[in-house]
């Protein structure tokens, strides 16, 4: 990976993780040499086993260390008018003047099938389109909230809820991570007034991943099996969509202790998750599916596949991966996920045909989710320095503007 801003970011990084050069060096196994070259600018490029090693001890996603998250447009410009007015509806001006009740044509429902789309939108990398409705739907739910029904105000707050949750993973994907958390901080306040007794383990579970996004493995993994256990004690998990709440929750913690050097406990969460999934299609379905954690057999499967490239076991990757039937609700960002896990483990096991056929597959089902990674960019990179190219790399080279 060729890349101006990897050493500011590696240094950002293992600053921000209390690491000096040395002690990064002994966590990642690689020497000081190449980060302080990295670090001062006299060494721009890395492969992939050299950034994963990194990335594992600095305690972070592969994709914080490559550089620009995946909602930030070609031109580079993530703080652009559509995303000025997200940040306002998410903090509005400070003594203003307070949300006016909805007129008579407004519809709870349709306003909460509105939001339902933009989670679809967002699973599809469609963030544009996200960012234009989301002032819109945060405005019409606190409007919701003043309702003269108290039952419309608490469905009200659940949809302020789940609209400020939406605008957190956007923020998170523009790398605005602390307006993130301002914006579910306040998506929590609106929870607790819902009546949806669901919507606050959600949040938590999105606060964790922000928390990972930040480096603070240990707010995230400590959050997550918090409120994990106490949705167990509560009987939660009774419902589909307490299950899946619950293992959203799980297959997080089970994140944060892989990065944070707990391997043993990361593999014993995830067996425990990949066992509870099973019982997800045999309890009482709640509805609309595109409004709750994402959890099932398939969602577990991919988290541990992620889990042992990231880990470096490719070998145990491609075989997780193997035949693996994908359930009809799995995302596009996490059918995304799988194929570009499984490319890095061809990658690093030499297969190069394999990796390339990998990201044929990946052009085809999400091809905007491929163009918005950071991680597809560089694994071609990788294929494309190669001394022999294999078939079809040069179109997907072109497509990704690797290739001059």
């Amino acid at each position: 990976m060729a890349n101006e801003d990897l050493g500011k970011t590696l240094r950002r990084l293992r600053r921000l993780a209390s690491l000096t050069q040395e002690e990064l060096a002994e966590r990642s196994g690689m020497s000081v040499d190449v980060i302080r070259q990295l670090e001062q600018g006299r060494k721009r490029s890395a492969r992939l086993p050299t950034l994963h090693a990194l990335a594992n001890g600095l305690g972070v996603e592969l994709t914080t260390l490559l550089g620009d998250p995946p909602a930030v447009a070609a031109t580079g410009e993530n703080d652009g008018p559509r995303f000025v007015a997200v940040r306002r509806a998410v903090m509005p001006a400070l003594w203003g003047p307070p949300p006016e009740p909805p007129g008579r044509d407004f519809s709870l429902d349709r306003l909460r099938e509105q939001i339902a789309d933009g989670w679809t939108q967002y699973h599809s990398a469609e963030f544009d389109t996200v960012m234009k409705a989301l002032p819109d739907l945060i405005a019409d739910a606190r409007s919701a909230t003043v309702s003269g029904e108290e039952a419309e105000r608490r469905g009200g707050f659940a949809a302020l809820g789940k609209a400020l949750q939406l605008a957190g993973h956007v923020a998170v994907r523009m790398g605005k991570t602390d307006l993130a958390l301002i914006g579910l901080e306040r998506a929590m306040d609106a929870a607790r007034q819902s009546s949806d007794p669901l919507l606050v383990p959600m949040i938590v579970n999105s606060t964790a991943w922000t928390y990972q996004r930040q480096g603070r493995l240990e707010d995230a993994l400590s959050i997550a099996l918090r409120v994990a256990d106490g949705m167990r004690e509560e009987g939660r998990t009774d419902t589909a969509d307490g299950l899946k709440v619950w293992g959203a929750l799980t297959m997080s913690a089970a994140t944060s202790a892989a990065r944070s050097g707990d391997y043993e406990r990361a593999a014993a969460m995830m067996e425990t998750a990949e066992k509870e999934a099973a019982r997800v299609p045999k309890l009482p379905d709640g509805g609309d599916h595109r409004m709750v954690s994402v959890f099932s057999p398939s969602s577990v499967r991919i988290e541990r596949v992620r889990l042992a490239v990231q880990y470096g076991h490719p070998q145990d990757a491609l075989a997780l991966a193997k035949g693996m039937r994908l359930s009809k609700d799995t995302p596009p960002s996490w059918r995304t996920w799988l194929l570009l896990d499984v490319a890095r483990a061809h990658t690093d096991t030499g297969d190069a045909a394999g990796a390339v056929k990998t990201l044929e597959s990946l052009r085809r089902v999400a091809p905007t989710w491929m163009q918005h990674h950071t991680l597809a960019v560089a694994i071609v990179r990788d294929l494309w320095a190669l001394p022999n190219h294999p078939p079809g790399l040069r179109p997907l080279a072109e497509f990704l503007g690797v290739c001059g």
